[in-house]
Order: C-alpha cells, then sequence, then structure tokens
C-alpha cells in the first residue's frame, strides 16, 4: 500500500462530519475536489470525494449531482489503483454502494422508477459484499430504501 495523503484527508473530514460538522466537511471536502476532481485526475480519489460530498448535501439535488459524479468516476477506477489505499478492495465493492445512494436521491425525488432502477442494479452487484461492517451497512441499507420505496416515503433515511 502507498501511503495516500488525500486520502488521509478524506478520513479526517468525513469522521469531521459524521461528528456532526456538515459544513465545515463539505466546505473542505469541496476544496479538495476542486484540487483533484477535474477530469484527468486521479479517479479514485475523484469517486470517494465525490460519494462523501453528496452525503453532506442538504439538498437532495444537489446530492444527487455528487452521486452521478462518483459513479462516472467509478468506471475510471482500476482494482490496481483501489488496492494502493487498500489490499482488499475491488472497484465491483463499490457499486452497490453507489447504485443505492442514487436509489434513495431518486425515491427522495419522487422518482420511484428510477428509484427501482438503481436499487435493482445495487441488488445485481450485491454479491461484490464481504461479510463484514461496510457489507452489512450496505446490505441494511438496500432493505431500508426498498421498505421506504414500498411505503411510497420520500424522507430522508440514516445514512448508508
Amino acid at each position: 500500500m502507498v501511503h495516500d495523503d488525500v486520502m488521509e484527508r478524506v478520513t479526517a473530514v468525513v469522521r469531521r462530519g459524521q461528528g456532526g460538522d456538515r459544513a465545515t466537511a463539505r466546505v473542505e471536502l469541496s476544496a479538495l475536489w476542486a484540487k483533484v476532481g477535474r477530469r484527468g485526475g486521479d479517479a479514485f480519489h475523484r469517486c470517494v470525494i465525490a460519494h462523501f460530498l453528496a452525503d453532506l448535501q442538504d439538498d437532495v439535488r444537489e446530492e444527487l449531482r455528487w452521486d452521478e459524479r462518483a459513479l462516472a468516476a467509478v468506471a475510471d477506477v482500476t482494482d490496481a489503483r483501489a488496492q494502493e489505499f487498500d489490499a482488499s478492495l475491488r472497484v465491483r465493492g463499490f457499486l452497490p454502494s453507489l447504485y443505492l445512494s442514487l436509489a434513495d436521491d431518486h425515491r427522495r425525488l419522487g422518482d420511484p422508477e428510477r428509484a427501482r432502477e438503481f436499487l435493482d442494479r445495487a441488488r445485481g452487484e450485491i454479491d461484490a459484499l464481504g461479510d463484514d461492517a461496510y457489507g452489512a451497512l450496505v446490505r441494511s441499507g438496500l432493505e431500508n430504501v426498498a421498505r421506504a420505496l414500498a411505503e411510497g416515503s420520500t424522507a430522508r433515511l440514516p445514512s448508508h
């Protein structure tokens, strides 16, 4: 594994946001995005930053835009690049969470058809998840979004 200053900063900022300082975390991740988020920058960094920036948005339309950026970036991430950060990572393992996020965005925007489409895509990649805390979190998120979709709810759910 290679030391990755950007991912070290992302991890610290995400913890800050999860600790309740969402506004500061959003500003700091936005600054990181300005440095690495351009096309031609590191796709792994673009994917991770966009994915976490999505979760820090107050407006679901902005959340959707960031989730779409994360999905676009993952297409250019290789397993080898992801494994420079963590040897256990496989790009396919990112997809259930990315698709789940898009399903939830569309559900909250009142577009159940698109939500179901992305939920189905997430389910189609679920076997890429491990039997670990991350896999359990994503599986739980899938169940929660599916339940909310079945109930017609557009309310924000706990983060997945």
